[in-house]
């Protein structure tokens, strides 16, 4: 439910703006309230959707933004629990102990792993999913898949949340009923433990099956799901081993809150979405330590989220960084400068010089006939040859030019090629198509004057 109604809330959203033709900014200000109503309202957690919009749609928040997600978030809420006032999960009272923070640590590292692991197994079963042709071979593979695990892992059913929440109440031991181990009838803990964490990893291989063969599901869910197992794992063995008697139902919802952490990136999301759904207000100093842990071991590895590196992919970088994101809008062929004159590298020094005075630029490009770049010419290195008259018909531009610094491809980011720039103390790069040919010049200055437009232009939209 969580990834479709986030989905559709920021659709709505976004068509709304639309139609009231409003700016690009309050665009993704009304974007961002639909996905914080849509996870408010299936969480009744208002904190938690608009931190949601703030870190996952929006990455940023001012003032001006957060009181309408604080509005729509609410009023989510309340339009939620009109319809229906159940609790998501059981309530926590009980504190926890300092003695355990090490513990705390491990599962942050545990959940992290998790996370990467979801990550790269989601869009690895993505890519394979897109090469598969016909929707009916999708569908057919999907379902036999599909429907083996859930034979061999019950749990894997649904969402999940009738399995965390018999793990809350410590009813565990259900997770082997009606799967193929229950024909042994042996409860012990050891078949449970296999079943659970079975079930923690074959969850995102279920939700990228269903996905991917045109089913409905996200991620969102799915963390939780996993994460939940993963906490439950975690603490039934070390209370097996007999090092540190802790609470299981903690590690359960520690657990939930640091896979979520680390596979939306989003930690400040799971410590008050599982703070608010499971009244477990007591354990906010562990949820930090799980949450940060989580984030900061699954960024490492993963620097995109499972909802950002797709986008990232394809240029989109979702001001996650700000500079970034407005570079990205703008591409390397249209910032490319074509007035400068070239010469050929058989040109003698006489008719370089009749080609410095009808110049407008300091900088020549050496191309052949071919329209194939050899190389580059400033008015400043060859300054002194020019006042060289005797060696006006004997001096060729191949004696005189010099190799580019770096050379710009069309299809070559602007971030990069100012980087490059900046490491090469460079304000001008020649760009060549990939056929090898001269295209023209990138200025650094050019680059920097249509990055101030364009901050400009988001900043009155």
């Amino acid at each position: 439910m969580e990834a479709p109604i986030s989905v559709t809330g920021s659709a709505i959203g976004s068509n709304t703006s639309r139609v009231l033709r409003i700016g690009r900014r309050e665009r993704r200000l009304l974007t961002g309230c639909g996905a914080a109503a849509g996870v408010a309202a299936i969480f009744n957690s208002p904190i938690a959707g608009v931190l949601f919009a703030v870190e996952v749609i929006l990455s940023e928040l001012s003032a001006a933004y957060f009181v309408p997600l604080l509005i729509s978030s609410a009023t989510a809420t309340v339009v939620s629990k009109a319809l229906y006032a159940g609790q998501p999960f059981v309530l926590i009272t009980t504190s926890w102990p300092v003695d355990a923070v090490p513990l705390y640590l491990m599962l942050a590292v545990f959940t992290a792993l998790l996370s990467v692991y979801m990550i790269r197994v989601y869009f690895w079963a993505d890519k394979y999913f897109e090469q598969l042709p016909g929707t009916f071979r999708k569908v057919v593979l999907g379902g036999l898949a599909l429907g083996g695990l859930v034979f061999l892992f019950p749990p894997l059913y649904g969402e999940g949340y009738n399995i965390v929440q018999l793990l809350l109440g410590g009813h565990s031991d259900q997770l082997v009923d009606g799967s193929l181990f229950d024909v042994f009838h042996d409860q012990s803990v050891w078949l449970v433990l296999l079943v659970a964490a079975g079930s923690m990893l074959l969850k995102v291989v279920a939700t990228s099956i269903t996905i991917g063969s045109g089913g409905n599901g996200g991620m969102f869910g799915s963390s939780l799901f996993a994460g939940a197992l993963c906490g439950f794992v975690f603490a039934r063995l070390i209370n097996m081993s007999g090092l540190y008697p802790i609470s299981e139902v903690h590690f359960i919802v520690l657990g939930m809150a640091g896979t979520l952490a680390g596979v939306v990136h989003a930690p400040l999301t799971g410590i008050f979405l599982i703070a608010e759904i499971t009244g477990g207000y007591a354990l906010f100093v562990p949820l930090m330590v799980v949450t940060s842990g989580s984030y900061l071991i699954t960024r490492y590895f993963e620097p995109y989220s499972v909802y950002t590196r797709k986008l990232v992919q394809k240029g989109v970088y979702v001001n996650q960084d700000r500079d970034r994101g407005l570079l990205a809008q703008l591409d390397v062929a249209s910032q490319v400068q074509t007035d400068f004159l070239p010469v050929h590298p058989e040109d003698t020094l006489g008719e370089l010089v009749q080609t410095f005075r009808h110049a407008t630029r300091n900088l020549f490009p050496v191309v052949d006939s071919a329209g194939h770049l050899h190389g580059i010419i400033s008015l400043d290195t060859v300054r002194d040859a020019l006042f060289d008259d005797e060696h006006y018909n004997t001096t060729r531009v191949r004696d005189l030019m010099s190799d580019p610094p770096a050379i710009v491809r069309p299809d070559d980011t602007l971030l990069d090629t100012l980087r490059c720039m900046e490491q090469l103390g460079a304000w001008a790069l020649p760009v060549l198509s990939p056929e090898d040919r001269y295209m023209g010049f990138l200025l650094k200055s050019t680059i920097l004057a249509n990055y101030r437009r364009q901050l400009i232009k988001e900043s009155e939209n």
